[in-house]
């Protein structure tokens, strides 16, 4: 949305490496996540992790990055997720698009090509700079760590 309240529409260029690859893709109107596929065929066996291509690079818009996101479905019927979820995709990355997966089930698991396997969600990033400081504001949390909010 911009200031006034009215949507943006980006664009993400997506270039298929291999030919048979297929584009992400929203499941409905309004997801947050679009869908991304394996590029090939493969097994996880329970608790190995496998690098998954997905035969295609992406131009994301400027000053945005995709996070990698596992899918709830994958992760709730097989135990399937992604390691470092979510993993990040940055503005100038130009490469393939591979998932990091790790199977935590008990059972091995068949990714098929073409299988939604993640999700990527483009997110506006902010320039940051870094300052030192000898001071930092107080704040109602504090150093207050681990568990400190009482979720534990």
């Amino acid at each position: 949305m911009d200031v006034k309240g009215e949507k943006v529409m980006y664009t993400l260029k997506v270039k298929k490496l291999i030919e048979d690859a297929k584009l992400p893709s929203f499941a409905k109107a309004g997801d947050a996540g679009m869908d991304v596929y394996a590029a090939k065929e493969l097994v996880i066996m329970p608790r190995e992790t496998a690098l998954v291509p997905t035969g295609i690079a992406i131009e994301l818009p400027k000053n945005t990055e995709a996070q990698v996101r596992p899918r709830s479905g994958l992760a709730l019927k097989h135990g399937i997720t992604v390691l470092n979820g979510p993993g990040t995709i940055d503005e100038g990355y130009r490469g393939e698009v591979c998932i990091i997966l790790i199977n935590h089930g008990k059972e091995a698991f068949k990714v098929e090509k073409h299988m939604k396997i993640a999700q990527l969600v483009v997110k506006p990033i902010y320039e940051i700079e870094i300052k030192e400081a000898s001071e930092l504001n107080e704040s109602e949390r504090g150093t207050g760590g681990f568990g400190s909010t009482g979720g534990w």
